[in-house]
């Protein structure tokens, strides 16, 4: 069938620019979003988002009609899930483990439901664990007897399902969501064909086709493999710390070697894809995937790490500054999104130290985050300053996230607590 009507569950960092790359290629594209808000700003012709590119496309998509964002879903073509997947939070007091909350895409299956008809398409691009494809056709099923499903008739199901995940660089995500290859993993060879036939509406890369089960576990394995890299980065700044080696020079003489390519540390992992994709293999295989554990247990530990080292600066302040207290030390924070130039806290390692920070010190704290607005809801109780009111109000700098501007600036005065190595 042909792709005319294209309806989008979740407006958020994935969702938003995947509607707009539909609308741009003059698609009628009809977006769904439980935040009244963020219905009412992107009807509106602007974005809720920092993503360079996105707000000219989607106010130009807007304005020819060729977007709208609504509450409800209504009836359409396809239908693309990219909701969110994150933690329960009523973990099983036998289980240590963080396990995947699904309702969200239960949710959306409930709210399309009633609108889907006789050879529609049905593409999860949540990221997921195994099996959630399967998963979210048996409750489309339940909710829709009257319909059938690749599980109950495969090919000559009346619906079509598969997942599509995204691989996509926030600060990027314009560009690579029309230049990457694209993993197509449909519930029968049918599904797969016809998200191709959907996702070449805009996408430039290869389509790859796989089963549904194989594409969820492909972008566990990508985020998965990147988090072990940087576990192992991670610890390597801890042992070198304890021996007193730079752990910066060392990285780079090891890197010299034609086939060593070491990642650089940091104060931990963040975003809502390596700091939780980890768990969803976990959480499945929990005997086998012992060394995915054990790397995400390294990186989540590593904020703590970064206050101790906090504490020390304030003990060696102190020490330098025998007529001073506690609550004359103002500390600034550089930084608080998951990963340098953009705008998104999600599981961000640099707030979580920033908030602690906050909570255990008795003096001033101030932050520096330039990707996001003082009036931000989202950092309540953080005193946003420019980078030149904390130069000069801070005795200690903590240096959280590499952005732009923090490269091209140092202070010039005070302790550093440096955990991405540009000042040092």
């Amino acid at each position: 069938m042909s792709f005319e009507t294209i309806s989008v569950l979740g407006l958020g960092y994935i969702g938003l620019p995947t509607a707009a790359m539909f609308a741009s290629k003059c698609k009628k594209v009809i977006g769904i979003d439980v935040n009244s808000t963020t219905v009412d700003t992107i009807n509106s012709g602007k974005i809720h988002i920092v993503e360079p590119e996105l707000d000219i496309i989607v106010q130009k998509a807007v304005n020819e009609g060729y977007l709208k964002a609504t509450l409800s879903p209504e009836p359409a073509d396809a239908f693309l899930i990219a909701v969110p997947t994150p933690f329960k939070t009523n973990i099983d007091p036998n289980k240590t483990d963080p396990e995947p909350d699904l309702s969200y895409i239960k949710l959306a299956t409930k709210a399309i439901a009633p609108v889907l008809r006789k050879g529609n398409l049905v593409i999860l691009e949540s990221t997921s664990p195994v099996g959630a494809t399967e998963q979210m056709s048996e409750w489309l099923a339940l909710a829709r007897s009257d319909l059938t499903f690749p599980q109950q008739k495969g090919e000559s199901s009346d619906i079509r399902i598969a997942h599509c995940p995204e691989r996509v660089l926030p600060g990027h995500v314009v560009r690579e969501m029309v230049e990457n290859d694209r993993v197509v993993g449909g519930m029968t060879p049918l599904c797969s064909e016809k998200a191709i036939e959907l996702y070449k509406t805009f996408v430039e890369g290869d389509c790859v086709v796989t089963n549904a089960r194989t594409a969820e576990m492909a972008k566990l394995t990508e985020n998965s493999c990147r988090d072990v890299q940087i576990a192992f980065a991670n610890e390597l700044s801890i042992i070198c710390d304890k021996l007193e080696i730079d752990v910066w020079e060392l990285i780079s003489l090891a890197n010299r070697h034609p086939r060593i390519n070491i990642l650089q540390p940091g104060p931990g992992v963040g975003g809502h894809c390596i700091a939780v994709d980890p768990w969803f293999i976990v959480s499945r295989t929990p005997e086998q995937a012992k060394i995915i554990k054990t790397a995400r247990l390294i990186n989540d530990a590593k904020p703590k790490w970064v206050i101790e080292k906090v504490k020390l600066a304030i003990a060696d302040f102190l020490q330098d500054n025998l007529n001073k207290m506690v609550s004359d030390i103002t500390i600034a924070c550089y930084g608080l999104a998951f990963k340098p130039d953009i705008d998104d806290i999600r599981e961000s390692p640099a707030l979580d130290i920033t908030k602690e920070i906050l909570q255990f010190h008795k003096g001033r704290v101030v932050a520096v985050e330039p990707n996001i607005p003082e009036q931000s809801p989202f950092l309540a109780g953080i005193n946003l300053v420019t980078f030149e009111r904390a130069e000069v109000l801070a005795d200690i700098h903590v240096l959280l996230v590499e952005h732009m501007q923090f490269k091209t600036n140092k202070p010039s005065s005070g302790l550093m607590v440096d955990t991405k190595g540009i000042w040092n």
